[in-house]
């Protein structure tokens, strides 16, 4: 469709299926039951793929500039991923008093183990001439009474595909909190009835921190790797206002010795 989309066939179909959905929409308090069903799943399938135009066009145009979108790659990198709430809009952009194993957007999930919420989350617009992401994610946690409080990231199916105890996994992160804390990533891949964990550290106090998890480390079982995850695991986050302004993901081999 590249060099093509908005041509007057294109525009004159347009037209014609606005005036089918306003029609439907008009009509839809007297529908009978069967044919508001069908036009409510005909409706979700094409509310997904606007979506899908409108996360795409939001990410892009969010920002000016020819790096904008851009992932920095080690050499050698066969994998580069940045997460959805880092590229485009997600629904609902912001949340409060969040409970534990409340999903942001399809791809995070939060976890803590507070008897009372006081936590808020929001997808919030870059505006720094050096942001490579159009968005960011702010969390803002007042009292915290819990023991522990991580965002668990699930990979795409891309990361787990082909991996062997020869890659690296890279995280580059782009953060800022309003008091020091301590921040670790945990790196899970599960490989049949087995999960490997590896842990890092996050260096904050930077304009961006970059750390590896080597697969050589672990008895990963190369042949029966089904997914993995990332823990961001916050230490002492009460009374905190934590922007994480780009995330990142990369895979390469590493070298051989």
């Amino acid at each position: 469709m590249a060099g093509r989309f908005g041509s007057g066939i294109d525009r004159i179909a347009e037209r014609r299926a606005l005036r089918r959905w306003r029609r439907a929409a008009d009509a839809a308090p007297t529908m009978e039951p069967a044919d508001l069903k069908r036009a409510r799943g005909e409706a979700r399938v094409l509310r997904r793929e606007i979506d899908r135009v409108l996360h795409a066009a939001e990410g892009r145009l969010g920002l000016s500039g020819q790096a904008h979108g851009a992932i920095q790659k080690p050499l050698g990198t066969d994998w580069a991923w940045r997460p959805e709430l880092w590229t485009g809009p997600v629904h609902p952009p912001g949340l409060a008093a969040i409970e534990s194993r409340q999903a942001v957007g399809s791809e995070l999930t939060v976890f803590h183990d507070c008897r009372v919420s006081e936590l808020s989350l929001r997808q919030v617009r870059n505006t720094g001439a050096l942001d490579l992401a159009p968005f960011g994610l702010r969390m803002d946690v007042f009292a915290f009474d819990g023991s522990f409080l991580s965002l668990v990231l699930n990979l795409p199916e891309d990361a787990a595909s082909g991996l062997t105890r020869r890659h690296l996994l890279g995280l580059r992160i782009a953060a800022e909190t309003e008091k020091p804390l301590e921040l670790f990533a945990r790196l899970n891949v599960r490989h049949g009835p087995n999960t490997e964990q590896l842990v890092r550290e996050i260096p904050l106090g930077r304009e961006e921190a970059m750390v590896e998890f080597d697969l050589g480390y672990s008895d990963l079982n190369e042949k029966r790797v089904e997914q993995a995850w990332i823990d961001l695991i916050f230490e002492g986050p009460e009374l905190n206002q934590i922007l994480i302004r780009d995330l990142t993901f990369t895979r390469r081999r590493r070298a051989e010795l």
